[in-house]
């Protein structure tokens, strides 16, 4: 449960209009916290903290102007405290490493559901209510353990992440959507496995099919990314 506040504001700073999209409305859902605005630039970030008040930051790593470490690291210089879930697709534990150092307190692996989000802002709120002064070894264990979240369901049996990222970009690369033939030459894979891929995407409310009507047989049904939930 998380205590009675205002508002934990959150800045989605993401290049890609999609999925800043769908980042603001994720963060919209979970009790607690409320979307200030979003940047596509780490520029655009530090207009946006010079503004108004920021409690986090959730970062995309790879932004077109500067990497999010090297963003975390300047705004730390220039005095801003805002937290950080850096939002990434590399699963390089260097990185995550240097991360810890300039006030990153979670990573979100892409693709990630509202659910994984939703996981990582609650925990971030009870480690956020946690934050002040400890009266002993006690709290402060408690603050960190608040953080660790579990590990990641594990996808369905013949599915696979990598393969899941490949379908996902895909879709959020064609607005009017694909089926699920045109994804498996795209990626690789049967027309089947496509297909369960797609069904999963649906299935976890980030994928919708709507049937394509041609002019004989049985509809074929063509898959979109959603941009809202």
């Amino acid at each position: 449960m998380i205590p009675e506040q205002a508002p934990l504001r959150v800045l989605v700073v993401e290049d890609d209009p999609v999925a800043a999209d769908a980042h603001v409305l994720y963060v919209g859902r979970v009790p607690g916290f409320v979307a200030v605005g979003r940047a596509g630039t780490g520029a655009a970030a530090r207009r946006v903290l010079d503004r108004a008040p920021v409690d986090l930051l959730l970062l995309d790593l790879h932004l077109p102007d500067v990497h999010g470490l090297q963003l975390a690291r300047s705004l730390r210089a220039a005095g801003h405290q805002a937290d950080v879930i850096a939002v990434t697709s590399a699963r390089d534990l260097a990185v995550v490493r240097e991360g810890v150092s300039l006030g990153v307190v979670q990573y979100v692996l892409k693709p990630f559901t509202f659910a994984t989000l939703r996981d990582r802002l609650l925990r971030y709120a009870e480690y956020h209510a946690a934050a002040g002064e400890a009266s002993g070894q006690d709290e402060v264990d408690r603050a960190l353990a608040a953080l660790r979240a579990p590990a990641p369901a594990a996808l369905p049996k013949g599915l696979s992440a990598p393969t899941l990222e490949r379908v996902t970009g895909v879709l959020r690369a064609t607005p009017e959507g694909r089926t699920a033939a045109e994804v498996a030459e795209e990626v690789g894979i049967s027309r089947i496995t496509a297909r369960r891929y797609l069904e999963y995407l649906v299935d976890a409310a980030r994928a919708a099919r709507r049937p394509q009507y041609g002019q004989v047989g049985r509809p074929e049904l063509r898959y979109h990314w959603l941009r809202e939930r």
